[in-house]
């Protein structure tokens, strides 16, 4: 038997928690902002200031990976043409704006 026939079980899902919608209902937006700001995980917040600016590239050369992203998400950009594509240039504009800093 060789290593790529090997398959693990998927791991036990977690328990789940109802939301506490009146917490949340609570936040305003400053605490949004700091909570983005103190996790490191988390996307950087995007200003119209900065989308006016942000410049669609679509580079020719592209690589085969899987990633795995939310359903909503996923079926947000498949309801468009080259889903894909536009999916990579997002991630594009993220990415030259962290250079940026």
């Amino acid at each position: 038997m060789n290593a790529k026939s090997i398959r693990q079980p998927s791991p036990a899902p977690r328990a789940t928690r109802k939301p506490d919608w009146r917490r949340f209902d609570a936040l305003t937006d400053r605490d949004i902002a700091g909570a983005v700001v103190a996790d490191p995980d988390a996307a950087p917040l995007l200003r119209p200031s900065w989308l006016k600016k942000a410049k669609l590239v679509l580079p020719a050369d592209k690589e085969l990976i899987s990633i795995r992203l939310d359903k909503d998400v996923l079926d947000h950009f498949r309801a468009r043409r080259r889903y894909q594509s536009r999916i990579n240039a997002i991630l594009r504009m993220v990415m030259e704006e962290e250079k940026t800093k």
